[in-house]
């Protein structure tokens, strides 16, 4: 799609059928936020869900955890999270880190599949590379790194599990969760997703797929808050056989029968380990909860769109500057973002955020852009790649101040 003017952008706006969910965000006036692919914009209804809880906190103390449903939070929180990735309930638990239940994944796994190696591509998300290379020396067993084109190829008889993001955190490209788990399988191997740049971002179905193990967060696109208790996803036909290498109380069959010998819950709450974050979970069930009344295929929809606008725009308006788009050029296998590389890309996006313009850094030379279609408008494109290019122009990204790098780039 070609649009030459922001009035055009402005009339894609007025015709959109998400346009009425922006006004359930808290988001700053004139600032274009592109960075909830890193932490997803506040639902204004996130303030009355922890108001009430710390209200239940205050006056129903210790009673809260049943006349307020705290103790059932993990299930009923990760059933409606479970709803959005073509789950069956009590396949989806709410709890931890997504690192913690990616160790807990690769374990169980493993577990059915012993002797076998862990293969993973090796633009896999850093902090995946170093618990699959942990759980694979607690093992004793091979970690397989190739290039993440040749991971179906890869996919080969002596691998017990392979492990990979399903959505590239760098350039956005996306794998083909089907086809994959499928080579997994026909190798005798499980396959454990990473699913942090998928859930809220495309449409899925992990038991359409046979998706064996997936893990993922809640702080992105799914709008949870900073920190906000990650997911697991076991399939239901794995639960009598995958253990939980942290076991802990809340993953108990009867958790409160205080039984001094562990007896794993019979479905996916066997992951579960410790006590439920209630405030956090007050929040991101907020964000859930309007989850559940949008339909995936508009935000998928919206999302192409956007995606196709940004990149024919800044690749007119911003040509001869150095840019070069880091995203698969085809829609179908490019997730909810568009990067682009430059040598200069930290100091782009640092002088962007001074104009309003937020995206964010992922070394050595990406700038990317995500697009959240629930808060992201048309008119976002337009304005993005004008004041991409003003700065590319005035060269404001080389000011020595744009050098210094944040703590959190």
């Amino acid at each position: 799609m070609r649009l030459n003017s922001r009035e055009q952008f402005l009339r894609l706006d007025v015709e959109d059928p998400l346009a009425s969910i922006r006004e359930q965000f808290d988001l700053p006036p004139r600032l274009t936020y592109l960075d909830g692919n890193s932490l997803g914009a506040m639902p204004r209804e996130a303030r009355n869900r922890l108001s009430e809880a710390m209200s239940q906190w205050a006056h129903g103390l210790i009673s809260s955890w049943n006349n307020a449903g705290w103790a059932d939070a993990p299930i009923r929180v990760g059933d409606k999270i479970g709803r959005l990735l073509g789950a069956r309930p009590s396949e989806v638990v709410l709890g931890d880190t997504t690192s913690v239940n990616l160790y807990k994944a690769l374990n169980a796994a493993l577990s059915l599949h012993r002797g076998g190696a862990i293969l993973t591509d090796e633009q896999n998300f850093p902090t995946d590379l170093y618990i699959a290379e942990a759980v694979a020396k607690k093992w004793g067993v091979q970690l397989r790194r190739v290039p993440r084109n040749q991971l179906g190829e890869a996919i080969q008889h002596g691998v017990a599990v392979v492990t990979a993001t399903h959505v590239d955190y760098r350039t956005g490209h996306m794998l083909d969760l089907r086809e994959l788990t499928k080579a997994a399988h026909d190798a005798g191997a499980l396959f454990v997703w990473d699913l942090c740049h998928s859930a809220g971002a495309v449409p899925l179905d992990l038991n359409g797929a046979e998706v064996d193990l997936a893990v993922g967060c809640t702080y992105k696109f799914l709008n949870g808050g900073p920190g906000a208790p990650a997911y697991i996803f076991a399939a239901r036909r794995f639960h009598g056989d995958l253990n939980n290498p942290i076991p802990g109380w809340f993953g108990h069959d009867h958790p409160f029968d205080f039984d001094g010998g562990y007896r794993p819950a019979p479905d996916a709450r066997r992951f579960l380990t410790g006590t439920p974050a209630i405030l956090s979970v007050a929040a991101l069930e907020a964000a859930i909860d309007l989850w559940l009344t949008i339909d995936i295929a508009l935000v998928r929809s919206k999302s192409l769109v956007l995606a196709d606008l940004l990149i024919d725009q800044v690749m007119r308006q911003c040509e001869g500057f150095g840019l070069e788009l880091a995203s698969p050029q085809e829609p179908a296998t490019r997730g909810s973002q568009v990067s682009f590389r430059h040598p200069n890309a930290y100091g782009l996006v640092r002088a962007l955020a001074e104009v309003g313009i937020v995206g964010d850094h992922r070394p050595p030379d990406i700038a990317r852009f995500g697009l959240t279609p629930l808060y992201t408008r048309y008119v976002d494109m337009w304005d993005a790649a004008e004041q991409l290019s003003d700065v590319l122009r005035r060269r404001t990204y080389l000011e020595p101040r744009f050098e210094v790098r944040a703590g959190v780039p």
